[in-house]
């Protein structure tokens, strides 16, 4: 990381932010002008190398982007369905091959066959009213689903209305800074973007932090295959985000939010633009809220596809408007994160729950769940499910009974399901009755609860296509920081691809070694996670994967 870069690409703040501004360059042609990014190079202070590098990156800035009309989602979840070849080929007779691009995982994991079409989402049936969608005519592109609870509604339960729901947030600001997040601590609360780190102590990490200046973000790039609550929130409860960033922003003396929306959420975007215009109608956010003396300002920015934007210090680079590469820690965001001020990054989910601890206190959070896992957690079913949805349990709830009881069981023969996302563990269907939804129960049993997204594998998915499909949205997405995952996951998707292909069969010491070193050798999760799930059809699916290895 360049700390001079940082401080350059922040003296403008974030109203003039290059990424930005990169964004907007891109949307007529669907990637930026050369002559435009070099007099953005010149006007940010910085070397034209850095604006051509930022836009090569991202899918929808690189210049392969342009003309492109109509993406197709080819996410894991759509993969198992196979709903996308048929799908390309109703587009194919549409547009020319070169007007098809791809965007990974569009949300509609629900249903699948889901493509994107001037600025708006599509899946399920829609592809057979793709003519009055050409027209710009109304076609149903809303993606509906189940949404339900087994126990208790928290994260869904029905929004009232702003004022109402706002009151809490009116006594916040008459309490102790320090008090409130003592109750935030006191819950328990992981985050629900995968790590599970209590989010209590990144607050108060960025809190007793030197400096005026510091940012609350929230990172809304959900890209894992198979998850769709962040956006269930984003769009249907964006006040309970909202909410969360405030008192976020209240305990650590930040007062700047940033929301990081992904490229593939439009209606998000808009949804929750419209809940911030919405505060503000009400006073509840600006300066002085409330003659508090506190300031918070909102600003959403628009990532631009990439997966690895989901690391919290890529995503830091990324609204900086820098590759979005890894970054070597020490030091850590709370510290020294955006434009080197304390930061602070949490998903969606972890700050939509602020809303319920302030409310009800920290030990009633506290007092559902697990000792270790507190708390509810949403679960995406997709679509090989009888009901499939989103769905909040309790912390610590059976497995079998969220696949049986809320999902309904499984409408075709299934025999995996990866759960957390792509780097999430592969389970086998004989053990869901051995698991329950909480972070310890996932770990010893070898698996991952991360983001709780199930992605479905069909009985006649052969597992080693699942990975080689795996190694190869790793090496598309990895940053390209570190050698192991930069190299590690091509080299891994080149021998599994062989192996497919019938004539080569896969050294199993050398692919070992491979894995190894990517768990051991990588700067981040993306590259140190893929070895798991590979790891766990390696173990449960011996018999069918052995065939493609040496002996």
């Amino acid at each position: 990381m360049s700390e001079n870069l940082s401080e350059l690409l922040g003296r403008k703040g974030l109203e003039e932010n290059l990424f930005d501004k990169l964004g907007n360059l891109a949307r007529p042609a669907g990637t930026p002008d050369e002559k435009e990014l070099a007099l953005l190079a010149e006007e940010f202070l910085v070397g034209k190398a850095n604006t051509f590098g930022t836009a090569s990156f991202y899918d929808f800035l690189k210049p392969g982007n342009r003309g492109k009309e109509v993406y197709v989602c080819n996410g894991t979840a759509c993969e198992c369905a196979g709903t996308q070849p048929e799908l390309l080929e109703k587009l194919e007779a549409h547009f020319r091959p070169e007007q098809i691009g791809h965007m990974t995982c569009l949300g509609r994991c629900h249903e699948n066959a889901a493509f994107h079409y001037r600025g708006k989402n599509y899946s399920g049936v829609s592809i057979d009213a793709l003519q009055q969608i050409l027209k710009d005519l109304e076609a149903d592109g809303s993606g509906s689903y189940h949404v339900g609870a087994g126990h208790q509604q928290i994260l869904t339960a029905p929004f009232s209305e702003v004022a109402d729901y706002y009151k809490p947030w009116g006594e916040v600001l008459r309490q102790d800074p320090a008090l409130v997040l003592e109750e935030i601590k006191t819950s328990g609360l992981r985050g629900r973007g995968g790590a599970g780190f209590p989010i209590g102590l990144k607050l108060e990490f960025c809190r007793n932090a030197e400096g005026d200046v510091k940012f609350i973000i929230c990172n809304a790039d959900e890209g894992d295959p198979g998850a769709f609550s962040d956006r269930y929130l984003l769009e249907q409860q964006p006040h309970s985000v909202l909410f969360g960033m405030l008192v976020s922003g209240y305990v650590t003396g930040a007062h700047h939010g940033i929301l990081y929306i992904r490229a593939e959420y439009p209606e998000a975007v808009q949804t929750v633009q419209r809940a911030i215009d919405e505060l503000k109608d009400h006073h509840l956010t600006g300066s002085d809220i409330q003659g508090s003396g506190f300031d918070f300002e909102f600003k959403i920015i628009q990532a631009q596809g990439s997966y690895i934007c989901g690391e919290e210090t890529a995503l830091i680079n990324s609204i900086e408007g820098q590759r979005p590469e890894v970054r070597v820690r020490p030091p850590y965001p709370a510290q020294r994160g955006l434009f080197n001020k304390p930061t602070v990054v949490n998903n969606v989910e972890t700050l939509a729950a602020l809303h319920f601890i302030v409310s009800k206190g920290g030990g009633a959070w506290k007092g559902i769940g697990t000792a270790r896992s507190s708390g509810t957690k949403l679960v995406c079913l997709d679509s090989f499910f009888k009901r499939p949805g989103v769905y909040e349990v309790t912390m610590g709830t059976p497995l079998k009974t969220v696949i049986e009881d809320l999902g309904g069981g499984f409408r075709s023969p299934v025999k995996a399901l990866q759960i957390g996302g792509p780097l999430g563990g592969v389970v086998p269907v004989e053990k869901i009755g051995e698991l329950t939804l909480d972070f310890e129960s996932f770990s010893q049993a070898g698996f991952l609860l991360g983001h709780a997204s199930v992605v479905s594998i069909p009985e006649d998915f052969p597992m080693i296509r699942y990975i080689a499909h795996l190694l190869d949205f790793a090496a598309y997405e990895s940053c390209g920081k570190c050698f192991p995952c930069r190299l590690g996951t091509k080299r891994g998707h080149e021998m599994t691809q062989k192996a497919m292909e019938g004539s080569y069969e896969i050294d199993r010491a050398l692919f070992n070694d491979l894995l190894t070193t990517l768990e051991a050798g990588s700067l981040c999760a993306h590259g140190g996670g893929i070895p798991l799930p590979i790891r766990n059809i390696l173990q449960y699916f011996k018999p069918e994967i052995d065939v493609y290895f040496t002996k």
